[in-house]
């Protein structure tokens, strides 16, 4: 099947490093490292499952050059002693048996650290914050610089002991480096600023030292924001200008974008296409005729093999995409696309967790990122029967599940098809990423001969009873929650009714006019699903007003998500009341009470209530009646449950096991 894609599979050597393909796991923070700065067990089966998927390099997360004053993340690598090396080594040795190459990212957080952390005040090239409300820095003096030019070097040398393939040395992302060569944050006036010569002299003299202490047969890659998509920050011509000045010994470019007050274009928001930064890297790669990656939300094979045949780039980093399915390579290869569970971007389990709340990273579409499928090497131990009400992802992952360890499994759906509230959300056009992961899960289950699916039934009592349940698995999903307030009930969602709830404007959504220029559109509730129709009628060019209860709008979205949402509300200049309440809905008027207590109309031409979702549990009750004194166990999954996202859902589904082992079917 390597002949479908003869340009990803094409090995790609590099000093002396030889990859079996061209795909790159790029590095990112997982916060699985130990506090000490080790590397977990955790964490190297994690890496190891990547390898053993089939990926070609894994480039290890960043790894601290010089604690903790350049310390990134709650529990970062730190390759700044000898002591880190013997459990590097172990985790290269369990790679390698793969047939994979292994680097790591060696780094220094710069301004980008946080005080509480690392128990110093961050330092950088400047005095300036590396984001908006972030802490002062302190400027670095030249002593101090050098000194961490040395650091840098030490840590490639260990890497090359601990038995790395590669090194890459992060200049991007508002980390120190990249805080010397960006004009946004660099000011100072010595040798080290001005200039893009200047602002470049560090990272040359960093390149220069590692090089020195690796040899000349130890590649170099080296990470860069070839555009930082900032006002006043570097473009992607001062880019290819102020590389001339440290290219030389570089043998790898990873041109990646974005600063932290762009991190939507750093880890890419969802609406962006397959591939959308492989423009920068053929400008670098033309200019300098260097091997050169890219990267930016690419699940889809066709356009990784598309990239490397127009010869924009030579390797293709994955990122999120390994998180969500390590054998990404190994489908791709083997011919089975169509058992990709492609990432859908939506930043909640990685960035969220790790960036916004410094947990362990997870994955919406993939409950188990660190063991993988070892699930499936389990089976029933005696006949089990399972039943299943609802559909919705939540569901489809407790039905497949169940039926993969052996059960018999039935899926009760009410609607004519599968995939619930993700796949109605995915029509909004900025949102149709979202819809790869239903039509993930519903191949998964069409392949099982074990599981039965009933579409377009209501789940009854009766009908439950004639399968014989031993376990039944409740998923019916949520609905919009629609407060008793004023006029609410009698407009929302009717016929000739200016006033919807966000399923109804998706029903709707041909309807509304391309060009809606002067139009007004007033949106009740700043969470998500609020948002979400922010997006679809600014684009439109409606005048939005959104309205929140609580001090923020957005509360609760991971930082990507919320870094893109904010410039979109400045770049459509949207209204945003909040601490303000909804009292009454009229025909073309919401009536709401500001901060202030004041009474005020806020009329409109469309207006929505989003104001979240609240659990549908249609049929739970007169089943727990039914099985009261019996073994049969009943388990509410997913948004029925509680209305929470998708990643609760999926782990809850997945959990289907634990209920399995509870009654020792497993």
């Amino acid at each position: 099947m390597k002949s479908n894609y003869p340009h990803i599979f094409e090995p790609f050597t590099v000093r002396r490093m030889t990859m079996k393909n061209r795909i790159m796991m790029t590095p990112m923070g997982t916060n699985y490292g130990e506090q000490t700065g080790e590397m977990s067990f955790l964490h190297i089966n994690y890496y190891e499952l990547r390898a053993k998927g089939g990926t070609g390099l894994l480039m290890v997360e960043n790894a601290s050059v010089y604690s903790p004053q350049g310390s990134n993340g709650t529990t970062q690598l730190r390759i700044d002693q000898d002591n880190y090396i013997p459990r590097l080594f172990l985790l290269c040795e369990k790679v390698h048996k793969h047939g994979a190459c292994i680097g790591i990212q060696i780094n220094h957080a710069g301004a980008s650290a946080v005080s509480t952390r690392i128990g110093m005040q961050p330092v950088s090239s400047s005095d300036v914050p590396s984001k908006e409300g972030g802490e002062i820095p302190c400027p670095l003096e030249k002593e101090e610089i050098y000194k961490i030019v040395k650091k840098y070097g030490e840590a490639a040398k260990r890497a090359q002991i601990a038995g790395f393939d590669c090194v890459e040395i992060h200049c991007g992302h508002s980390y120190l480096i990249s805080q010397f060569l960006s004009p946004v944050m660099n000011k100072r006036t010595d040798e080290f600023g001005g200039s893009p010569e200047n602002r470049a002299r560090f990272a040359k003299l960093v390149i220069e030292e590692v090089r020195k202490q690796v040899g000349p047969f130890f590649p170099i890659f080296v990470r860069i924001s070839a555009d930082e998509f900032v006002e006043g920050g570097n473009t992607l011509e001062d880019t290819l200008e102020y590389l001339q000045y440290f290219e030389k010994e570089v043998d790898v470019f990873d041109v990646s974008a974005g600063l932290n007050q762009s991190i939507q274009f750093q880890i890419d928001a969802n609406y962006l296409p397959d591939g959308w930064r492989s423009y920068m890297a053929k400008a670098v790669k033309e200019k300098y005729g260097k091997p050169c990656i890219t990267m930016g939300n690419i699940r889809d094979p066709k356009v990784a093999e598309e990239i490397l045949a127009r010869g924009d780039a030579d390797l293709i980093g994955m990122g999120r995409g390994l998180i969500a399915d390590p054998d990404w390579c190994n489908k791709v290869e083997m011919g089975h696309e169509d058992d990709i569970r492609k990432c859908i971007s939506c930043n909640v389990g990685c960035a969220g967790h790790r960036i916004g709340l410094n947990q362990p990273v997870r994955c919406t579409v993939n409950p188990a990122v660190n063991t993988g499928d070892d699930y499936k090497k389990r089976h029933v131990n005696k006949p089990c029967n399972v039943v299943v009400v609802g559909g919705g992802t939540a569901g489809l992952e407790a039905a497949c599940t169940a039926a993969e360890v052996g059960c018999t499994t039935f899926l009760i759906e009410k609607e004519k098809e599968l995939g619930g509230l993700s796949v109605k959300i995915s029509k909004i056009p900025d949102k149709t990423r979202l819809a790869d992961f239903p039509k993930y899960m519903i191949h998964r289950a069409q392949k099982l001969h074990n599981l039965f699916i009933f579409k377009g039934t209501e789940a009854t009592v009766d009908m439950v009873k004639s399968l014989n349940p031993d376990i039944i698995v409740n998923s019916t999903g949520s609905g919009p929650t629609l407060p008793p307030i004023a006029g609410l009930h009698d407009r929302v969602d009717k016929d000739g009714s200016k006033v919807a709830t966000v399923l109804k404007m998706i029903e709707r959504r041909e309807e509304y006019p391309e060009k809606m220029d002067g139009q007004k559109v007033v949106i009740i509730g700043g969470g998500a699903v609020g948002l979400d129709v922010m997006e679809f009628f600014t684009e439109r060019g409606a005048e939005c007003t959104i309205v929140d209860f609580l001090p923020v709008i957005g509360n609760g979205l991971d930082p990507v998500t919320k870094c893109d949402t904010a410039a979109k509300m400045k770049k459509y200049n949207v209204r945003q009341l909040t601490r303000t309440g909804l009292q009454e809905v009229c025909d073309d008027k919401f009536i709401v009470k500001l901060p202030d207590g004041t009474i005020t109309d806020l009329p409109f031409d469309y207006g929505f209530i989003c104001l979240g979702m609240r659990s549908n549990t249609p049929v739970i009750a007169d089943l727990e009646k039914e099985y009261m004194d019996t073994d049969v166990e009943i388990v509410n999954i997913g948004d029925s449950k509680r209305a929470r996202r998708i990643i609760e859902g999926t782990e809850e589904g997945r959990n289907i096991l634990l209920t399995l082992e509870k009654h020792d079917f497993l």
